[in-house]
């Protein structure tokens, strides 16, 4: 296996755990609309638990890999000439664009995932108070916009990396392509529309 082969095997497989993650932290939220003391246990025992600090120590390395990789994957592909700009991918425009966008929704998401940790994990909420400190922060335009503009970040992200993961394991070929891509897309719009949702209910305060 060429050093090109690994790295873009291990950024494919970094990215997939971080999409792990997101669906995990999504579940986690969906309670904090609906039924706020529900979430306030959930937050309270996921921050109690011993296993949360190796956990966030993991998704720390792997989000560092996944980063230094794409830089690298870049920097090779333009070494090696490969400056085309995508406009259309066999009449995919959406798949185009977020190609295309990668690098920016990527500068989006890392920016927003900094203000986030900011505001809500260092320090932390007390127990109790987590979906006050939610509505809080997002009760702000400034944050609320990042959070807004961080969610579509990601989903634009995952309309790219969900194929592109897929194309660089070797998993994907032309009888499940379809497939992969329809189910990256659905993927992309529960994950980004999740977050987003729930970024302005809680603007709204809804379910207070």
């Amino acid at each position: 296996m060429t050093l090109t082969s690994t790295i873009r095997n291990a950024n494919a497989l970094s990215g997939l755990l971080l999409v792990l993650f997101l669906v995990v932290h999504l579940g986690g939220l969906t309670s904090v609309l609906g039924a706020p003391a529900s979430f306030e246990a959930y937050a309270s025992g996921l921050h109690h638990n011993l296993w949360l600090r190796p956990l966030e120590l993991g998704l720390g390395l792997t989000s560092f890999l996944h980063i230094s990789l794409s830089l690298q994957k870049a920097l090779r592909n333009r070494q090696a000439g490969n400056t085309a700009d995508l406009v259309s991918r066999r009449g995919e425009p959406l798949a185009a664009w977020a190609s295309r966008s990668k690098t920016i929704a990527g500068v989006i998401t890392l920016g927003f995932i900094g203000l986030h940790l900011q505001q809500l994990r260092f320090p932390r909420p007390l127990d109790g108070h987590e979906r006050e400190a939610l509505v809080h922060v997002l009760q702000q335009p400034f944050s609320l916009a990042m959070y807004c503009l961080g969610a579509l970040a990601i989903g634009l992200h995952l309309v790219h990396g969900a194929e592109a993961a897929h194309r660089s394991l070797g998993w994907l070929d032309p009888s499940n392509k379809s497939s992969i891509r329809f189910g990256g897309r659905m993927l992309a719009a529960l994950v980004s529309g999740g977050f987003l949702l729930i970024s302005l209910g809680l603007a709204l305060d809804v379910g207070a």
